[in-house]
């Protein structure tokens, strides 16, 4: 018989300790201004001790004691940790909320955002959403977790309350960050994420999946991944040719009965299964592309969400990144780039289709504005419901697209941008013909 493995005499007094830290330091305080050097310390060695990372402890011991924490007080905060009984635990004295309440995330007095309510659902939110995906995948090389999750509470602190996801971003590693960045202001947020893509090619045809026993099954991981206990608003990622609409939106009626989700929405769809899918279950929401350079959604989907009373969160409203101006014929895109497969976004077509982005560029300029500014408040003045969700990996240009919400074009401007934008034709599709197969028409 071998021994049994040693117990971490810390284990029981993790989660609280964690929680602590996620809710009241943010997690990594340590790395953040407004403590001083001898709180970070103790910090630094609480969290070691609740994940048991002992082999680290005697460099940020000694380090504590060079910042002037005294060894009672080292002695007071490993005690504690290690014999609070289970139901009594709460962070020891020197970490007293009181101390820290500084750092709670909560949204800038100065940077409150307007909100908006998709179509008539009733569901509020942000007029400038955040997408995820791009943290995790598709843009090149992934952000570190950490950051990520810094860049999304930064988001929340500067007004944005709406954050979409998926379970193949990463696959799932896309939700896990945006749980971990999101559970301390749960109840201030929505959450938006997807089901329907056959992962694990288990389905056996297609590429989606929607029979709606997967569906149970993945907003069951996806709750967990999210850390939480319902999801805000619950897509369809695409439109799964083999399942009956009908079948997927009353499997989604039944959770939102059952509470675990709360609206249902749908991604690339086209109107016979929005009409379908609406009159079994209320679609909140249609997620699709649209922006100054894919306008097809006027044709025949504009229409039909006004009618249904559907609102409309528009992925890509920056054209991918191509309408920032930051892109031209010569930019070279890392090799996990997905870009690299759209046609376009070959070269040639980059080139024809920077006339565009110099239209745009000019009618920022005369506005004091960024292409990017211009392009995403030219998108919240097409309808009252529609909410983009541009994506980024830098604070900056999320600052960027944050200061959209606050321009409002006049009529003359929209004018004159529609002038412009349709005197050019642009080039190249929007997606190879694999990912073009998998569009609901």
């Amino acid at each position: 018989m071998t021994d049994a493995a040693p117990k971490n005499p810390f284990s029981d007094i993790a989660p609280a300790l964690g929680r602590y830290t996620d809710e009241v330091l943010f997690g990594d305080v340590w790395k953040r201004p407004g403590l001083s050097p001898r709180d970070r310390s103790l910090v630094t060695v609480a969290s070691l001790i609740s994940g048991y990372r002992i082999n680290e402890m005697p460099f940020h011991l000694k380090r504590a004691l060079e910042n002037g924490v005294t060894r009672d007080e080292l002695i007071e905060t490993i005690t504690h940790l290690a014999s609070t009984p289970a139901g009594r635990r709460q962070a020891p004295r020197w970490a007293s909320p009181a101390r820290c309440s500084s750092r709670r995330i909560r949204t800038r007095k100065d940077k409150a955002m307007q909100k908006r309510t998709l179509g008539r659902s009733g569901l509020e939110v942000s007029a400038i959403g955040l997408g995820c995906m791009g943290m995790s995948q598709s843009y090149g090389q992934p952000m570190e977790t950490q950051d990520a999750v810094r860049l999304i509470r930064s988001a929340f602190e500067r007004g944005i309350t709406f954050f979409d996801t998926a379970e193949v971003y990463g696959p799932f590693k896309n939700e896990e960050v945006v749980g971990e960045a999101l559970r301390p202001i749960r109840d201030q947020v929505v959450i938006a994420t997807k089901f329907g893509i056959d992962i694990a090619g288990t389905a056996g045809h297609s590429g989606m999946d929607s029979r709606p026993q997967h569906i149970r099954d993945v907003v069951e991981a996806s709750l967990k991944r999210l850390r939480t206990d319902y999801i805000d608003l619950l897509y369809q990622h695409r439109v799964d040719p083999v399942v009956p609409i009908e079948d997927v939106a009353g499997t989604v009626k039944d959770l939102i009965l059952e509470g675990k989700v709360r609206h249902f929405g749908l991604s690339e769809a086209g109107v016979s299964n929005i009409r379908r899918a609406h009159a079994v279950q209320p679609v909140a929401a249609l997620q699709s592309e649209y922006s100054l350079w894919w306008r097809e959604p006027e044709e025949v989907i504009l229409p039909v969400l006004k009618e249904l009373g559907i609102g409309f969160v528009p992925f890509s409203p920056l054209g991918k990144g191509f309408l920032t101006g930051a892109i031209s014929a010569d930019t070279t895109f890392d090799s996990s780039d997905f870009r690299n497969t759209v046609p376009r976004f070959a070269a040639e077509a980059r080139k024809a289709n920077q006339a565009l982005v110099d239209v745009i560029g000019a009618l920022a300029a005369e506005k004091k504005m960024t292409p990017a500014q211009i392009a995403l408040a030219w998108l919240l003045a097409q309808e009252p419901w529609i909410v983009p969700i541009p994506g980024t990996t830098k604070l900056n240009r999320l600052e960027e697209n944050i200061g959209s919400a606050a321009v409002a074009l006049t009529p003359d401007d929209l004018r004159s941008i529609e002038n412009a934008v349709s005197a050019i034709a642009v080039q190249g599709e929007r997606y190879s013909p694999q990912q073009a197969a998998r569009i609901d028409r």
